[in-house]
């Protein structure tokens, strides 16, 4: 990160999604689908920083930032529609630490769009409301709006109707996250969903929600990447209140009741596999 930029109000978390449940409800025919969720999100994930310059321009480092285009990033796109609906002709060099897996299924460009927006709200002094950036994230992607307020709620729509719910349950939670560095295609997952409605979320809160339901997508991504069968195996051996694969994958989880069983599974996950990515942060 640039040494330049310093302080909590020249850097944001784009904190790191997972979905508790998530039921498929029916494929619609602009490509997306009508689904219930209950999105969390970790104290963890990748950093945007900015600073003043001329222009927008992006940066890009940290462990996964290869392959990454600055041009066409999110975090760009972000920044342009947000420039764009406040008239903001200042400029902003901005610069993503790239901390999380691409295309995992824990939130990934959408957190960092999500991310830009509230950090460049903050930087231009705009002050628009978490409802007014929510509004601004919903063309730059499904889960963009749920990044943006970065707290437990449910969502229904194609993800982008979001309503607050009890979360006592799960907040504060220690998760682990296991990934096995294999991106895969959102497009394919949903495209290998049996089309089959299994039914609607059932709970009032989301802990019960979530123990209720289900990932329709985790059957459907298993033929595709047969590792997330062996992860969600071993993750369950050690008897976490819940295990199940995040978004279309291939990043599954455990939420744990201790930070020491956490960091007990990630040990011994780490032992068992070889070439796995793990995170361990609490639900915020």
């Amino acid at each position: 990160m640039p040494n330049s930029v310093s302080g909590a109000m020249n850097t944001e978390t784009a904190y790191a999604k997972i979905n508790l449940a998530l039921h498929v409800r029916k494929r619609r025919p602009n490509g997306y689908h009508d689904l219930e969720t209950i999105f969390a999100f970790l104290d963890q994930g990748d950093l945007i920083a900015v600073q003043p310059g001329d222009g927008l321009k992006l940066a890009i480092s940290g462990p996964f930032a290869e392959g990454l285009s600055p041009s066409d990033n999110l975090v760009l796109q972000a920044a342009s529609a947000l420039a764009e609906i406040s008239n903001v002709s200042r400029g902003a060099h901005l610069h993503l630490d790239k901390q999380l897996p691409v295309a995992s299924g824990i939130g990934g460009g959408s957190a960092d769009a999500a991310a830009t927006l509230r950090l460049l709200n903050r930087f231009w002094g705009l002050d628009h409301s978490v409802a007014d950036l929510a509004d601004i994230a919903k063309p730059l992607g499904a889960d963009v709006p749920a990044c943006v307020a970065s707290q437990t709620c449910r969502g229904t729509g194609i993800g982008q109707d979001l309503r607050r719910i009890a979360d006592d349950g799960v907040r504060g939670g220690c998760v682990l996250l296991v990934n096995p560095l294999v991106p895969v295609s959102t497009a394919d997952i949903f495209g290998a969903w049996d089309g089959t409605d299994r039914g609607a979320l059932e709970g009032d809160d989301a802990l019960s929600i979530a123990k209720n339901g289900r990932n329709d997508l985790q059957e459907p991504a298993v033929p595709l990447v047969p590792v997330v069968a062996d992860i969600l195996q071993m993750l369950q051996e050690h008897q976490p209140i819940l295990a199940r694969m995040s978004g279309s994958g291939a990043t599954c989880f455990a939420l744990f009741g201790t930070l020491a069983e956490a960091k007990k599974a990630e040990r011994q996950c780490q032992k068992a596999m070889d070439g796995i990515w793990t995170l361990i942060g609490k639900i915020r």
